[in-house]
């Protein structure tokens, strides 16, 4: 097994728990080593680090999945890594449904794996661990004898490790379209077609948080997706929820929803770009108890989160600007990039912009079945806030 050393000015991060080492953070290297290879990672002055995924073509050349020297990586690795997983989702209480794989967060780099109900979803990000794909089935397959697995690995990270988009049955064929159970809900989950797995997992959580202040409310969600917050929001007791999103199909899968629960009468959808509306009905005077938004990531990369602050300024400014005094915004941003400081003082700014004072409801993150390693940042990336707008 090759060995490679980091260079004497780097590695605190990385002996602190970090499972990422960059190609410009290793000096000498023992042995030849192929892209996909396990390799064997020391401090400069030759102490022992762990064992990773080695890929010269990126960025992070190397992904640490061990810092047992004694641990062998093979079948078995796998299986226990899962296996372990599986009994923390259900030590916290997620048994249907749970992000199972939450790559580094779960000690597997670059793996995502999603379990809804009898059915999971994976995606290997990385060539190191997409190399030990069949092993992953295999395990899934003795773990939990699921009626199918899929394949959604058609993301163009995978490009960057020299791997191909591709998505596809890993057993045999399945009706893709399934029904989960939510909260007392039930939704139509596209795991073919649907974004990223299928279904936000991580807003499981925030969504029961919404319980109280829908109750009698005339309710506004932007970004509504396939209608899982405003399902929510009737169910807890709204008045009358209208939905927003700029994709038809997301539009239909909402309606879908909302007649899968009978709330059709109570649940309405519009397709429609609604940062546009958003503007135009804030001028127009319109007016509701409670506004929800949920937006997508405005930046993937450093370079600009500037321009993703000022998004995220400008669409809470709208939304907090159609919220009746004393009703609430539930507002949320997904990315990484930006951090739950950054988050929170853009909401500021928003609020000032908007001549609005703002009373805290609830601050909290992704569902726990997406857990946070204090030393890994990337893994707390969601951000969800209630707030009251006076």
């Amino acid at each position: 097994m090759a060995k490679f050393f980091l260079r004497k000015k780097v590695g605190d991060r990385v002996a602190n728990g970090h499972p990422w080492i960059f190609g410009n953070e290793l000096g000498d290297q023992d042995g030849e080593a192929q892209a996909g290879d396990i390799v064997e990672i020391y401090s400069y002055n030759g102490s022992f680090i762990g064992k990773g995924y080695y890929n010269p073509a990126s960025q992070i050349t190397i992904r640490l999945i061990t810092r047992d020297k004694a641990e062998v990586v093979d079948e078995q690795f796998f299986y226990n890594r899962i296996r372990q997983a599986w009994e923390y989702r259900q030590q916290i209480g997620y048994v249907e449904n749970c992000r199972l794989i939450f790559g580094e967060a779960d000690n597997l780099p670059a793996l995502i794996i999603d379990k809804f109900n009898d059915y999971i979803v994976i995606q290997t990000l990385a060539l190191g661990i997409d190399k030990w794909k069949d092993a992953i089935v295999d395990a899934l397959k003795k773990i939990f004898n699921p009626k199918g697995i899929y394949e959604r690995n058609d993301v163009p990270v995978r490009e960057l490790e020299g791997l191909v988009q591709q998505k596809g049955f890993l057993t045999e064929p399945f009706d893709t379209d399934i029904i989960i159970n939510e909260n007392g809900l039930k939704f139509h989950v596209d795991i073919v077609n649907g974004q990223k797995t299928g279904y936000f997992l991580d807003q499981q959580d925030n969504r029961r948080a919404i319980q109280h202040i829908v109750k009698d409310a005339d309710v506004l969600e932007a970004f509504c997706y396939t209608g899982t917050f405003a399902l929510h929001a009737a169910h807890y007791g709204a008045k009358s929820v209208l939905g927003l999103d700029i994709s038809e199909n997301a539009v239909a899968a909402a309606t879908r929803n909302a007649e899968l629960n009978n709330f059709q009468d109570i649940c309405k959808f519009e397709a429609t770009n609604a940062f546009d509306t958003l503007k135009k009905w804030s001028k127009d005077g319109r007016r509701y108890d409670v506004v929800m938004i949920d937006p997508p990531a405005f930046t993937k990369s450093r370079e600009n989160i500037q321009k993703a602050i000022t998004g995220y300024k400008e669409i809470n400014l709208r939304s907090m600007q159609l919220v009746k005094p004393g009703g609430f915004l539930v507002t949320a941003s997904c990315t990484n990039l930006v951090s739950p400081e950054v988050f929170l003082k853009t909401i500021g700014m928003a609020a000032k912009d908007a001549k609005r004072k703002l009373r805290q409801v609830t601050w909290q993150t992704q569902a726990s079945d997406h857990p946070i390693v204090w030393h890994i940042p990337s893994t707390q990336y969601l951000k969800f806030l209630i707030v009251q707008v006076m």
